[in-house]
């Protein structure tokens, strides 16, 4: 019995060093590509909820599309690697990743329900920001993080790297936590 209990303890202590908590951090290159996911969210919201008629915010999600694809890309790939590390290989990192897009966009709609018609018109300036910005995650990441877009992956940030991430630029902003609603899952088609 004292045995047990002895593995118990010496696992209970490995899940308690540093080591471990730094898995489930965020290190610099997946806060960008969080940032970058969640500007791309918000502009993926306002095309499906703002004018319609006009279609000029799809057209303009269009563009942000096809403009910063090889970025947006980049970023799924590092948010995978992010799950990968801290959920686990397999249907648990990609259940961890589906979950979060969907609640980013959860997050996004009921935004833009609490803006009301200030939604389509921020929308507006945040489709100019976006395109006008370099194509470089960094560039995106700010335009995120100026605007204070949601960002519920709920994980601080690393404070020393970890080996399998690759390194990239930082970008510090506020995070919201997820709030419980209707779930969209437009966003996924555009993976």
């Amino acid at each position: 019995m004292s045995k047990r209990l002895l593995i118990a303890g010496l696992a209970a202590a490995a899940l308690a060093t540093p080591a471990f908590a730094q898995q489930a951090c965020v290190q610099p290159a997946e806060q960008t590509a969080f940032q970058v996911r969640a500007l791309q969210s918000q502009l993926m919201v306002a095309a499906l909820t703002c004018a319609p008629a006009d279609n000029i915010y799809a057209a303009n999600y269009r563009q942000f599309l096809d403009r910063y694809k090889p970025q947006l890309e980049q970023a799924f790939r590092t948010m995978q690697g992010h799950y990968r590390r801290t959920a686990g290989a397999g249907n648990r990192g990609e259940r961890a990743l589906d979950q979060h897009v969907t609640t980013l966009a959860n997050i996004n709609n009921q935004d833009g329900t609490r803006q009301g018609s200030l939604f389509c018109r921020n929308a507006a300036s945040l489709f100019q920001q976006a395109l006008a910005a370099p194509q470089e995650m960094g560039a995106l990441a700010t335009v995120a993080q100026n605007n204070n877009l949601a960002n519920p992956h709920g994980r601080a940030e690393c404070t020393t790297p970890a080996a399998a991430t690759p390194s990239g630029n930082s970008a510090r902003g506020r995070n919201r936590s997820a709030d419980s609603g209707t779930v969209r899952t437009a966003e996924a088609a555009t993976r």
